[in-house]
């Protein structure tokens, strides 16, 4: 993987621990702090899990001073989820628009950073480490489901409708909510777009920031108690400025 400042480091989980230390974390964010919960939640033993676990790769950040796992991504491409019999958002979006493009896919998900890093260097790392992945496997389209923290309409308005608004993906790489919850919650005239920003979580301004888009709809994800949007990353797409934010400063993946 990518070089980081001795701070961090970037790699792929290796064996069952690495990858039992990522779930740990997941346990961490999704269930204890979000109150998701699921079938494969496992509480005795403290894992946010899945059957797609085992078909994915597996990207942790660890603060070097403690050698803990502090960030975690859940990388899958198209052959992992040829092996898995599917990608993990089918469930949510309708993705043939992206499975027929022909382009050379790569979904992401389960990123969480523990609280004490989050706002600060933690994620850059983890997506110049991503950077480097993506130039090792040649893919040309990221998408995965991104999450606004509960299910409250209401509250998420704002953003929502700026999303729908300024940021909706191009027809042919659109995916569509399979259980459709419009975004265009507010008029346009009434967004305060600069507080709707604010609003979004840094992952979905993180993407926004390299030009990724939305998919149509919401998706209200009740086991989870999240809201979430399918975000769309088109790298021929990107701007110079765009891909030197993403590329990795050094090394390769």
């Amino acid at each position: 993987m990518a070089d980081t400042p001795s701070e961090f480091s970037v790699s792929l989980a290796q064996d069952a621990a690495e990858l039992r230390a990522a779930q740990a974390l997941r346990y961490e964010v999704f269930v204890r702090e979000m109150g998701a919960d699921g079938a494969q939640v496992d509480h005795q033993s403290g894992l946010e899990t899945d059957q797609f676990d085992a078909f994915c790769d597996h990207m942790i950040i660890r603060e070097s001073a403690t050698n803990r796992v502090i960030g975690v991504y859940r990388l899958m491409r198209s052959d992992q989820a040829l092996a898995a019999g599917r990608f993990y958002s089918a469930s949510e979006y309708d993705l043939g628009a992206l499975t027929a493009s022909g382009r050379r896919l790569l979904e992401l998900g389960r990123s969480c950073l523990h609280p004490d890093f989050r706002g600060g260097k933690a994620l850059f790392h983890l997506w110049e480490g991503l950077s480097a992945y993506v130039n090792r496997h040649q893919i040309e389209v990221l998408f995965g489901v991104a999450s606004f923290a509960g299910t409250d309409l209401a509250a998420l308005a704002g953003p929502l409708s700026v999303l729908q608004y300024d940021y909706l993906a191009p027809s042919d790489l659109r995916c569509r909510s399979r259980q459709y919850q419009r975004m265009d919650l507010l008029p346009q005239d009434q967004i305060d777009r600069r507080q709707a920003m604010v609003a979004c979580p840094a992952l979905i301004k993180a993407y926004l920031r390299l030009g990724g888009k939305v998919g149509d709809g919401a998706f209200l994800d009740h086991d989870f108690n999240t809201t979430d949007v399918c975000m769309i990353l088109d790298t021929a797409q990107m701007t110079a400025r765009q891909r030197r934010l993403f590329s990795p400063r050094t090394g390769e993946a």
